[in-house]
Parts: structure tokens; C-alpha cells; sequence
């Protein structure tokens, strides 16, 4: 416990400084490189893909996805990246006759499109008019989700939530952490109010808090089961104290995408 708040100290600041005080750009490669990395523990670390030629592709699809989206490129460069993508993967699966798996198939398209993807959500919540608003609002939602579930979880905890997936999971938790992560966004809402002078619409905030929650929790959850499925206990060892890329991000795969939707259809700040 000590290695993960020591880490987290030290991580959470320089996250902080990266999507505030540094271009976008930065963000994106970030995130590619986050990815590659996700790629890697997904298909390599669970023993679903051990084809090293397979994992380049999707290293590379997941990577370029990234930067397309961070980077502002044209449509025709996103579809080229998924064209190329398909066409790789696909002449992997013909010339391995019956020897892959079609869910195999299907993973590496999860790993190389999706996990990418939602996870640019957060670059393209900064290329927005007040992302840089916006995006702190993203980063609030999983911090305070996981914050308050584990406080509330360690205190009240009783009923399991999904047992078999997540054992340490419980109903309280989850209530604690649509209440944590409510109650962060409205703070964030009186930041802005206060601090900024900006207009908020702390309705907004409320739903940003349960939405955002409850697709965190989702997405912890679909990372978990595949876990259990491979049989590992953590995707990696690269966070000390925290186990892989994908045990940190796999609830903001969910949340980064959800709060971009949010940020589109019901506005945070309203001037």
C-alpha cells in the first residue's frame, strides 16, 4: 500500500502537468505509447496471442490511432491505419489456416482499435473549447470513483457485487463511488464557479458524476473478467504498486469516452 501511494503521489501531479501545461500533442503520444504497452499486457501477458508478429500490428494500429486522433489528421489517415490493420491481421489469421482462433482475431481488433480509441477520448476532450476545463473533469470522475468505493467498500461493505469477477467489489462500494465521484465534480463545479468565474450547471455535474461512475465500474469489471479468464492476478508490473498500464486504466477505457459524450450532449460549463 505504501509503493501505491508513494507512486500515485508522484504519478498524479506529473499526469496533471502533462494535460495542463503541455501541448495536446504530448497527451497523444502519451496515450500511444500507454497503449502500446496496454497492447502487449492484453494479448501477450494473458497468453491469448504469443505471435510476436501479430502484437507489432496491433502495436502499431493501437499507436496510430492515438496520434490520428490527437493529432487532428484527416479521416482518410483513420482509415487507412484500420485498412492496414485488417489487412494484416487478416493475412495473420489465412496463414495460420485453422490454427487462430476467430476470438483471437476479434481480441486483437479490441486491443488495437477500441482500448486506443476510447482512451483518445481524453485528447479529444482537449482539442474542444475549454478542454483544458473539461479534461480535469475526466480525470476527476475515475479518481474520486475509485476513491470513494474503496473508503465506502472498507466501511460498509457487505453485499458482493460480482463475486466471481471481483471479489473484493461490493454494492456499498459502488454507491460510494457514485457518491465520491458526485461529489467531486461538484466541488470541481464550485472551482469554477469560484476560481474562474465560469458558469456551471451543477445538473450536469451531478449526472457527469453517476454516469461516469457507473461506466468506470463497468469497465473495471469487463478488464477483470478477462483476468479471471487467463488466469492472471494483474496485467503487468511496470506501476509499482499498481501492476500494469491496464489495471490503471481500465476503468477510464469506459470513462474517458463517457465523459467525452457527456462533455457533447449536456455542457459542463456553460460560459
Amino acid at each position: 500500500m505504501k509503493t501505491r501511494i508513494l507512486f500515485a503521489a508522484v504519478a498524479l501531479p506529473l499526469l496533471l502537468v502533462l494535460v495542463l501545461a503541455c501541448p495536446a500533442w504530448a497527451t497523444a503520444v502519451f496515450l500511444a505509447a500507454a497503449s502500446v504497452v496496454a497492447v502487449y499486457e492484453l494479448l501477450y501477458s494473458t497468453g491469448i496471442f504469443r505471435n510476436l508478429r501479430v502484437i507489432v500490428w496491433t502495436s502499431a494500429a493501437a499507436a496510430g490511432v492515438c496520434l490520428w486522433c490527437g493529432f487532428g489528421m484527416p479521416h482518410i489517415w483513420g482509415l487507412a491505419i484500420v485498412w492496414l490493420f485488417l489487412a494484416a491481421l487478416f493475412a495473420e489469421f489465412l496463414l495460420a489456416k485453422t490454427q487462430m482462433g476467430f476470438s483471437r482475431l476479434c481480441t486483437a481488433l479490441f486491443a488495437g482499435l477500441v482500448v486506443p480509441f476510447c482512451l483518445s477520448a481524453l485528447t479529444r476532450i482537449l482539442a474542444m473549447q475549454l478542454g483544458r476545463y473539461y479534461i480535469i473533469a475526466a480525470l476527476i470522475l475515475p479518481f474520486a470513483s475509485d476513491s470513494g468505493a474503496y473508503f465506502a467498500g472498507l466501511r460498509f461493505g457487505k453485499h458482493k457485487l460480482a463475486p466471481v469477477i471481483s471479489p473484493n467489489k461490493t454494492v456499498e462500494g459502488l454507491v460510494g463511488g457514485v457518491i465520491g465521484a458526485t461529489i467531486g465534480i461538484l466541488l470541481y463545479c464550485l472551482i469554477l464557479q469560484l476560481v474562474f468565474s465560469r458558469s456551471v450547471d451543477y445538473l450536469s455535474g451531478i449526472i457527469y458524476g453517476v454516469f461516469g461512475a457507473l461506466a468506470g465500474t463497468a469497465g473495471d469489471l469487463v478488464f477483470s473478467t478477462i483476468k479471471r479468464q487467463t488466469g492472471i492476478k494483474d496485467y503487468g508490473t511496470i506501476l509499482p504498486g499498481h501492476g500494469g498500464v491496464l489495471d490503471r486504466l481500465d476503468s477510464m477505457v469506459a470513462t474517458a469516452p463517457s465523459a467525452e459524450l457527456m462533455v457533447l450532449l449536456l455542457p459542463l460549463i456553460v460560459k
